[in-house]
């Protein structure tokens, strides 16, 4: 009896060995860590539009999160705390045929790095932009970080965190970005197909991914482990656009929106200043 399609592709393992540094394996990410499930969802996005390994370039600044690019084999910069967006921006105006994308936590993202984010966003750079947002730095000692939800605990919130937490998406769209998106590493499958349609997209994107950390943050707010970390903050603690809205704020309660958040089409960056440089120059000759 022949087998339906469907079912062969299923078959069919994902080759990960073509885009990963063998030599860099094992990874030194935590047990129960989600950053290796986002990994493997932006690995098969990469796929399914085609890039090149040659033709692509991942930015990274410090965390956990920004180890990231040590594992895989392309076009690589591990760069300076806060400081992935400002490598990223020179990499793309000096070569903007690379297909660039940054990797970066809630805090190297959010706090040192939030003037040069805000500024990515403004100038609306083709360049996509994850963040992993697991509400903690987690390689530095559990501190908490501008993700921190108030109320919960940290090393340096032992009594819980008084401060408002900043939403990345909000900051992502108030600063011009013309993608914004969220999703979670327990949902694997749709956060594939986000990175995707973020990665087609022309201009600044920016992904906020929820990605439970559960040594620093799951053990100081009493999560039993990892799984009950992932059900609670990730599965249960979402909900997509489509299902908000339907419901009333209230119904909604504090969960936060998965999917395309904002989308919108304005000219990006380099193409501009490459239309201002051949308009000069036809300028200049015609004088």
């Amino acid at each position: 009896m022949a087998v339906p399609a469907a079912k062969q592709r299923l078959s069919v393992p994902f080759d990960y060995d073509k885009y990963l540094r063998p030599g860099k394996l094992p990874h030194i990410w935590c047990p129960g860590c989600g950053h290796g499930i986002v990994l493997k969802s932006l690995l098969r996005a990469i796929d399914k539009i085609g890039w090149e390994k040659d033709n692509l370039c991942m930015v990274s600044g410090i965390g956990c999160s920004s180890r990231t690019t040590g594992y895989v084999d392309c076009n690589t910069v591990h760069s300076l705390h806060g400081r992935a967006f400002a490598f990223a921006t020179g990499i793309k105006f000096s070569k903007p045929e690379l297909n660039t994308i940054v990797i970066s936590g809630d805090g190297d993202a959010m706090a040192i790095g939030g003037n040069h984010f805000i500024h990515l966003c403004r100038r609306n750079i083709d360049i996509t932009v994850l963040v992993y947002s697991n509400a903690i730095y987690g390689m530095t000692g559990g501190q908490y970080s501008p993700t921190t939800p108030a109320g919960s605990y940290a090393t340096t919130s032992r009594y819980g965190n008084i401060e408002p937490p900043f939403d990345p998406c909000e900051m992502a769209k108030a600063a011009g970005a013309t993608f914004v998106a969220r999703s979670t590493a327990y949902h694997t499958k749709e956060l594939e197909k986000i990175l995707l349609q973020a990665l087609e997209h022309k201009g600044t994107s920016v992904v906020d991914i929820i990605d439970s950390c559960p040594i620093y943050y799951g053990r100081m707010n009493k999560f039993k482990s990892a799984s009950h970390m992932m059900n609670g903050l990730e599965k249960d603690g979402t909900i997509t656009v489509a299902q908000a809205a339907k419901l009333t704020p209230e119904e909604i309660g504090g969960r936060q929106l998965r999917g395309i958040l904002h989308q919108a089409e304005r000219p990006e960056y380099c193409e501009n200043y490459d239309n201002i440089i051949v308009k000069q120059a036809t300028a200049t000759k015609g004088a």
